[in-house]
C-alpha cells in the first residue's frame, strides 16, 4: 500500500510508521518543514493544505495524527485556540488537499479521542454513547466534524477515539516511570475514576486493521476492553516496576496546579472498544498487567 501519515513525528505516528515500512508498504510522511525523501511537505494553516495535489494522489490511505498535546499546558484561552486550530484546521485543510487529488485514497483515519464521551462515572460506554459536555467533547466533536467532508470524495472516513496510550517511547507511560522508580509513584485524587488506555502494539495493529476493513467507517474506540481505575493503573505500575507506591495526590491540589485542565487526571471515562470486538479484532494486550509487562 501507499500510506500517507500526518503527524507522523509523534508517538503513534512513529511507531504506525516503522510497522508499515517494516512490512515493505510505502509510507509517505506529511511534514511543514523541508521535505527529505519519503516526505511530501504540507502546511495546514492554508485551507487547501498547501500541497501539491499529485503529490498525494493515488493513495491507499491516510492517517491523520496531527493535533498539539492535550497534556501541554494550562487551558487558557490561547491554548485552547491552539488546541482547536492543530485538530480542526489542520483536518480540514487535509480533507481539502484530497479532494483536489484526480485519485482520491480509499480510506481516511483520523485521529480523535475518548474525550468525546466526558466524564462516564462508572458507567460503561461505547460507540453508540452520546457525547459528553464541556470543552474535551466539544472539541473532539469538532474534530470529527471536520473530517467527515471527505465522504463526498468517496472516501470512507474511520474517526479514531483513541484513550490513554501505553508506550516505553513517550507519552504517559514513560513520564510516569522515573518517579515510579524512585517510589514517588502516587494516586491521584480518589483513585476510583477510570482510564481507558491501549497499548501502543494494539493501537498501530487496530489502525491497520481499519485501513483494511471497507465495512468499518464512523466512530471506533481506540481502548483495550479492559479499563482500570487510576488506584488500580498506580499499583500495577509499581507493581511491574517492583516498586511502592503509598502516595496520593488529593483532588484540590490538582484542581489548584493544572486548573480547568485537572479534568484529565480527576474524570472518569469507562470506554469500552465494541465496535472492534464485534468486529473479530483480537488485541494483543487485554489487560493493563500485560500490557505494562510487554513495555516495561
Amino acid at each position: 500500500m501507499r500510506v500517507a501519515v500526518s503527524g507522523s513525528s509523534g508517538l503513534i505516528g512513529t511507531a504506525l510508521s516503522a510497522a508499515l515500512t517494516a512490512d515493505g508498504h510505502e509510507v509517505i510522511r506529511l511534514v511543514r518543514r523541508p521535505p527529505q525523501p519519503g516526505e511530501v511537505q504540507w502546511d495546514p494553516r492554508k485551507a487547501d493544505g498547501g500541497v501539491d495535489p499529485a503529490a498525494i494522489d493515488g493513495l491507499d490511505a491516510v492517517v491523520n495524527l496531527s493535533g498539539a498535546p492535550i497534556a501541554g499546558g494550562l487551558w487558557t484561552q490561547a491554548r485552547k485556540r491552539t488546541l482547536r486550530a492543530s485538530r480542526i484546521q489542520s483536518t480540514s485543510a487535509l480533507v481539502a488537499a484530497l479532494a483536489r487529488t484526480s485519485r482520491p485514497p480509499g480510506v481516511l483515519l483520523s485521529a480523535a479521542a475518548v474525550g468525546w464521551y466526558g466524564d462516564t462515572g462508572i458507567r460503561e460506554v461505547d460507540e453508540s454513547s452520546p457525547a459528553g459536555t464541556g470543552f474535551l467533547p466539544g472539541l473532539v466533536a469538532d474534530w470529527e466534524a471536520a473530517a467527515q467532508p471527505a465522504t463526498q470524495s468517496a472516501i470512507r472516513v474511520v474517526t479514531l477515539r483513541s484513550g490513554i496510550v501505553l508506550s516505553r517511547s513517550g507519552g504517559m507511560l514513560r513520564a510516569l516511570v522515573l518517579p515510579f522508580r524512585l517510589g514517588l509513584g502516587a494516586r491521584l485524587g480518589p483513585g476510583t475514576q477510570f482510564i481507558s488506555w491501549i497499548s501502543v502494539t494494539d493501537h498501530v495493529a487496530a489502525m491497520r486493521y481499519l485501513i483494511g476493513h471497507s465495512a468499518i467507517e464512523g466512530p471506533v474506540n481506540l481502548t483495550a476492553p479492559a479499563p482500570v481505575t487510576n488506584a488500580v493503573f498506580t499499583a500495577e505500575l509499581a507493581r511491574a516496576l517492583h516498586r511502592p507506591a503509598v502516595l496520593a495526590i488529593p483532588a484540590p491540589v490538582l484542581r489548584t496546579v493544572l486548573g480547568e485542565a485537572a479534568v484529565e487526571l480527576l474524570g472518569s471515562q469507562r470506554v469500552l472498544p465494541g465496535r472492534l470486538l464485534d468486529s473479530g479484532f483480537a488485541f494483543r494486550h487485554p489487560d493493563i498487567a500485560t500490557a505494562l509487562a510487554a513495555q516495561l
